[in-house]
């Protein structure tokens, strides 16, 4: 499987995302009516409005924001494929966004037909990231201008299609398919349902990294699993601070 597609051209992401404001009632007032008026076409009647924005909020660019960008690369070192990870967490999305783009250039300075890796990446990180992106006003990288491009020209490698295999109508979570897949789960602190509290509470930007960066690493695992290589031992995998 992935014959034609080379692991040292990848760069792996994965993003955490939480709603914009601790609590609804901290947003302006127009927008406090726009999500109740999206509300009602998403929420369960018995869930309440607070209740569906902590809980809902985070995964709409539009009422949420990024705290955390983990990106992963590998590189063959004795004819063995280890993963360096690198993470963005911060509470200023704007600079976060710029680190993030920083790294992109420079990545792709060094190798100009990347492609980004990494589960439902196509369909969620990625246009979260370039709407965050237009609502600040910054310059998107020319890798993320998608618009235009034929579904087979977007330089994406998105582990929930390859499993797919063409049927559009499941879905797989990344901890299911790690899970059938024989390889660790990465999930063993905090889940994407707990990014949230965890940032507006504690502001643990350290623990949501550590949890984004375990996404990543699972990731990579799952692309040694479909190209039938050896998986990742934890020493082959160096966090860069």
């Amino acid at each position: 499987m992935l014959p034609n597609i080379g692991l040292d051209q990848l760069l792996l992401l994965d993003i955490e995302t939480t709603p914009g404001e601790a609590a609804l009632e901290l947003l302006p007032a127009h927008m406090q009516a726009l999500w109740r008026e999206k509300n009602t076409k998403i929420a369960p009647e018995s869930e309440t409005e607070d209740a569906s924005y902590s809980d809902r909020a985070g995964i709409f660019a539009e009422f949420g924001r990024i705290v955390c960008i983990s990106v992963g690369f590998f590189h063959l070192e004795n004819n063995r494929y280890q993963l360096r990870l690198k993470s963005f967490a911060s509470e200023d999305e704007v600079a976060l966004l710029n680190n993030f783009f920083d790294l992109i250039q420079k990545f792709q300075e060094r190798i100009p037909s990347f492609q980004y890796a990494g589960h439902n990446i196509r369909e969620f990180d990625i246009p979260f990231i370039c709407r965050r992106s237009v609502i600040h006003q910054l310059s998107l990288p020319k890798s993320l201008q998608l618009h235009g491009l034929k579904p087979w020209e977007v330089p994406v490698v998105d582990t929930l299609h390859l499993w797919r295999f063409g049927d559009f109508k499941h879905y797989t979570s990344l901890k299911l398919l790690t899970a059938v897949m024989g390889i660790d789960s990465s999930k063993d602190d905090i889940d994407g349902s707990m990014v949230g509290k965890v940032f507006w509470e504690t502001k643990d930007l350290e623990r949501i990294a550590t949890y984004c960066q375990k996404d990543v690493l699972a990731v990579a695992q799952l692309l040694l699993r479909f190209k039938r290589l050896p998986l990742l031992l934890p020493e082959d995998v160096v966090v860069i601070k």
